[in-house]
C-alpha cells in the first residue's frame, strides 16, 4: 500500500511539474540540478523519474519474491558480486533515490499542489470504489432474487409432480380395481359357463334317453308294419294267382270264340272285296266294248281327251307367262342373293310380324353384345354404332344417305357387320355379289336397273351390300373386261351418281386399289376391316365355343323331327378354361373371324367323332395345333403361287 501510494504520489508531482514548466530542459551533470527560474520544478520532475525507476526495479524485485512465493522452491545460493546489493539480489539504491526525491519534494514550493492532485485522485478512487459497492449490492440484490425465483421455480415443479404422483397413484389404483372387478367377472363368467356346460349336458344325456326311447319304439313299430306288410303281400299273392287262373281260364274260353269270329269276318270280307272288283271290271269293260263299238262315241271320247290336254298346256305356259310378269313387276331381282324383304310384298308377313314382336328381346340381348355375333376392334365397332346412329338419324330427316367402303381380309366380318349395320339403323338390307353380274352379259344392264328399281319401293329404305366389287367394279381400263361388264359399270356409276334418300351403297373388297376412280369417287365412308387381334380371337372363341359346342343338339326339334329323328347327343366340355382358350387366342395369330369359326366347327366334328362325346383339354389343343399348322400350310402355299 506504501509503494502504491508512493508511486501516485511520484506520478502527481511529475504531471504538476510537467504542467508547471513543460519546455523545461533537463540536466544531466547531476542527480538534482535545479535551473536559476525553476529549481522546484525540475527538481520535482527529476524526482519523479527516479522514484519511478526505483518503483520500477522494486517492483521488478516484489514480483520476483511473488513469483517465488507462488511457488516456493528451494531457495538458491546466490552469489553476490555486486557489493552493493543483498544475498538476496535487493538494490537499495532506487529506494535511496526515491527517499531523496521525496526530501527534495518536502522542500520544494509546488509540494501543496501535489498534495491536492494526491487528494483528487484518492477521492476520484473512493467514488469509484463506492460506485463498485452499490453495484455490488445491486448484482446481490438480483443474485437473491434469482435465487427466490429459482426457489419458487423448484417449488412449483415439487407441487406439480407431487400432484402428478398423486394422480398415477390414483390411477394405478383405479387399474387394480378395474383389473380386480375383471378378474372377478371372468371368475364369474367361468362359473357361469360351467353351470351352463353342466346343464348342456344334462338336457343332451335326456335328449338322447329320449331319442333312444322314441327309436325303440319306432323300431316296434316298424317291425310290426313289416310283419303286418308281409301278411298283406301273402294274401294279395295268393289271391292274384287265384285271380290270373280264372282270367287265363276265361281267357282260354272266349280265344276260341274270338278266332271262330275273326275267321268268319275275314271271309265275308274278302267275299265282298272279291264281288265289288268283279263289278267295277265288268262295268269298265262294258264301257270299252260300247264306246269301241259305237264309232260317234269313239269320236267324242279323242275329242274329250285331246281337248283336255291341250286345256292343261295352255293353262301352264299360261300361268307362267303371268307369273313371270308378276315376278318382274313384284319379284325380286334374280341378282338378290339375301334379302331382309321377302321375295313378294306378301311373303314372310307372318315371320316379319313374329320377328316385330321380339324386336326388343333381340335389342336388349344385342344391347350387351354390341353386334350380336359380330366380334370387332373396339374402335372399329364404336365406329360403326355411330355410322348406325347416323344413318338412322339421316332417316328420320330425310336426308341424303352416305354411301360406305369396307375393305380388309377374307372373313373378318364385312357382310355381318353391314347387316346389323342396316338392322341397327333400321334399314332394309340386300346382299348381292359382284361374280354374278358377269355372267348376265347383255342382260347385265337391265339386271342392274332392275335392281335400283326394286331397292327404291322399300319403304324404309334400304342398304345395298355388293360384296367382291372388284368382280365389276373395276378400273375400266382394264383389257380383259368385256363391253357387257363395262356397262354394267357404267349403269351403276348413272344410278349413283346423286346422293340418295332411299338406297345406302356398301361395297366390300379385298383390293381396294382395283376398283375404278369412278366408283371410289362416290364412296362416303372408308372403314377397314383388320384380322382380330388376340383379344377379339380369344372373344371369337368363347362365341364359337358357345355356339358350335356348347349349345350343340339343344334346339327343339320341330313335330316332324321329334316323330322320325333321334335327340343328337349333348356335348360335355370338361376342364376347357379361359387360360387354355386365351392359349389358343395367342397361337391362332393371324386367323380371320371366319377361320376361327371353321376351327370351332372341326373342334366339333372332333367330338362327335370320339366315343365318348366330352370335349377335354388335350383334344382341343389337338385340333388346334393341327389348324394352325394347316394355317401356316396354306400361307407357304399362297406365297409360293405369289412366286
Amino acid at each position: 500500500m506504501a509503494k502504491s501510494y508512493a508511486i501516485g504520489l511520484i506520478t502527481a508531482m511529475a504531471t504538476a511539474s510537467a504542467s508547471l514548466s513543460p519546455s523545461q530542459p533537463a540536466h544531466a551533470d547531476s542527480p538534482f540540478t535545479f535551473s536559476p527560474s525553476s529549481s522546484a520544478s525540475s527538481g520535482v520532475s527529476q524526482a519523479v523519474a527516479a522514484a519511478a525507476a526505483a518503483s520500477s526495479s522494486s517492483s521488478s524485485d516484489q514480483s520476483k519474491v511473488g513469483g517465488d512465493n507462488a511457488e516456493p522452491p528451494p531457495p538458491p545460493k546466490v552469489r553476490n558480486d555486486n557489493p552493493r546489493t543483498t544475498s538476496a539480489g535487493f538494490d537499495p539504491e532506487a529506494l535511496e533515490r526515491g527517499a531523496k526525491a521525496l526530501k527534495d519534494i518536502t522542500s520544494s514550493s509546488q509540494a501543496k499542489k501535489v498534495f491536492e492532485v494526491i487528494k483528487k485522485q484518492e477521492e476520484t478512487r473512493q467514488a469509484e470504489l463506492a460506485a463498485k459497492a452499490a453495484e455490488f449490492k445491486a448484482m446481490q440484490a438480483q443474485s437473491e432474487t434469482e435465487r427466490q425465483r429459482v426457489i419458487y421455480d423448484e417449488q412449483k415443479k415439487l407441487a406439480q409432480h407431487q400432484a402428478q404422483t398423486k394422480s398415477q397413484m390414483a390411477r394405478y389404483e383405479d387399474e387394480l380395481a378395474r383389473k380386480r372387478m375383471q378378474a372377478e367377472n371372468e371368475l364369474q363368467r367361468s362359473r357361469n359357463q360351467e353351470l351352463v356346460k353342466l346343464q348342456e349336458e344334462s338336457s343332451i344325456r335326456q335328449e338322447q334317453a329320449r331319442r333312444a326311447t322314441e327309436e325303440q319304439i319306432q323300431a316296434q313299430r316298424r317291425q310290426t308294419e313289416r310283419e303286418k306288410a308281409e301278411i298283406e303281400r301273402e294274401t294279395i299273392r295268393v289271391r292274384s294267382i287265384a285271380e290270373a287262373e280264372g282270367r287265363a281260364h276265361e281267357a282260354k274260353l272266349a280265344e276260341d270264340v274270338n278266332r271262330r269270329m275273326l275267321v268268319n269276318r275275314a271271309n265275308a270280307e274278302r267275299e265282298k272285296w272279291v264281288a265289288a272288283i268283279n263289278t267295277t271290271f265288268e262295268h269298265i269293260g262294258g264301257g270299252l266294248k260300247a264306246i269301241l263299238t259305237d264309232q260317234d262315241k269313239l269320236v267324242v271320247a279323242v275329242g274329250g281327251v285331246t281337248a283336255l290336254a291341250a286345256g292343261i298346256y295352255t293353262t301352264r305356259e299360261g300361268a307362267k307367262v303371268i307369273w313371270s310378269y308378276v315376278d318382274r313387276i313384284l319379284g325380286q331381282p334374280s341378282l338378290i342373293r339375301e334379302s331382309s324383304r321377302g321375295k313378294y310384298p306378301w311373303s314372310g308377313l307372318f315371320s316379319r310380324t313374329m320377328s316385330t314382336l321380339r324386336g326388343s328381346d333381340k335389342a336388349s340381348s344385342n344391347k350387351g353384345n354390341g353386334f350380336g355375333d359380330v366380334i370387332l376392334h373396339p374402335s372399329l365397332q364404336k365406329r360403326i354404332e355411330q355410322l348406325a346412329g347416323a344413318t338412322a338419324n339421316t332417316k328420320s330427316h330425310q336426308a341424303p344417305f352416305r354411301n360406305m367402303l369396307f375393305y380388309g381380309p377374307p372373313g373378318t366380318g364385312k357382310t355381318m357387320a353391314a347387316r346389323e349395320l342396316a338392322q341397327k339403323s333400321g334399314l332394309d338390307y340386300a346382299l348381292m355379289t359382284g361374280g354374278d353380274v358377269a355372267p348376265l352379259g347383255s342382260q347385265a344392264v337391265t339386271k342392274i336397273h332392275q335392281l335400283f328399281d326394286w331397292a327404291k319401293k322399300s319403304r324404309k329404305g334400304l342398304l345395298l351390300f355388293i360384296d367382291e366389287a372388284d368382280a365389276f367394279l373395276c378400273e375400266r381400263n382394264k383389257t380383259y373386261m368385256s363391253e357387257a361388264q363395262r356397262s354394267a359399270l357404267n349403269a351403276l356409276l348413272f344410278r349413283t351418281g346423286d346422293q340418295s334418300k332411299d338406297i345406302v351403297l356398301a361395297l366390300a373388297t379385298n383390293r381396294p386399289g382395283d376398283l375404278d376412280s369412278a366408283v371410289a369417287d362416290r364412296i362416303d365412308e372408308v372403314l377397314e376391316f383388320p384380322l382380330p387381334g388376340e383379344e377379339e380371337r380369344f372373344k371369337l372363341l368363347k362365341l364359337y365355343l358357345d355356339k358350335y359346342i356348347a349349345q350343340a343338339g339343344s334346339r327343339k326339334p320341330g313335330l316332324f323331327s321329334s316323330l322320325f329323328k333321334s335327340q343328337p347327343q349333348q356335348i360335355e366340355i370338361k376342364g376347357l378354361t379361359d387360360d387354355i382358350l386365351r392359349e389358343a387366342a395367342s397361337k391362332t395369330e393371324g386367323f380371320s373371324g371366319r377361320e376361327i369359326a371353321k376351327l370351332m366347327a372341326s373342334v366339333q366334328a372332333a367330338v362327335y367323332g370320339s366315343e365318348n362325346c366330352v370335349l377335354d383339354s388335350s383334344l382341343f389343343r389337338e385340333v388346334v395345333d393341327y389348324k394352325v399348322a394347316e394355317h401356316q400350310q396354306r400361307i407357304k402355299l399362297a406365297g409360293n403361287d405369289k412366286k
